[in-house]
């Protein structure tokens, strides 16, 4: 059996399935730091409630924290630590995990 492949449509699903926005959780493990020109590990990477943004809709898909790139440059993978499950988005601006509890 193989395993399905996860795109961004994949992402954007499981986004909208999610029953309430509040359920879905967003754990931001490194963003992109413009003063030292590349990716750096954040400090607080524990879960937190997904807040909605109105800001760069295409890149973000309405989640603050998230940041999707053009292209075929994102990375996902599944993720489930047994509280939470989702996905783990990587990319050139930094890596964040999308979830909701188990």
């Amino acid at each position: 059996m193989t395993a399905k492949r996860i795109t961004l449509a994949t992402i954007k699903s499981f986004i909208k399935k999610s029953p309430e926005r509040s359920e879905l959780y967003i754990r931001c493990e490194s963003s992109f730091d413009p003063m030292e020109d590349g990716v750096r590990p954040n400090e607080d990477t524990g879960f937190r409630i997904a807040l909605r943004t109105d800001d760069h809709l295409a890149y973000s898909l309405g989640i603050k924290g998230a940041w999707f790139v053009g292209g075929s440059r994102n990375w996902f993978t599944a993720f489930d630590n047994g509280q939470y499950r989702g996905y783990e988005v990587s990319n050139c601006c930094g890596t964040f995990i999308l979830a909701v509890k188990s």
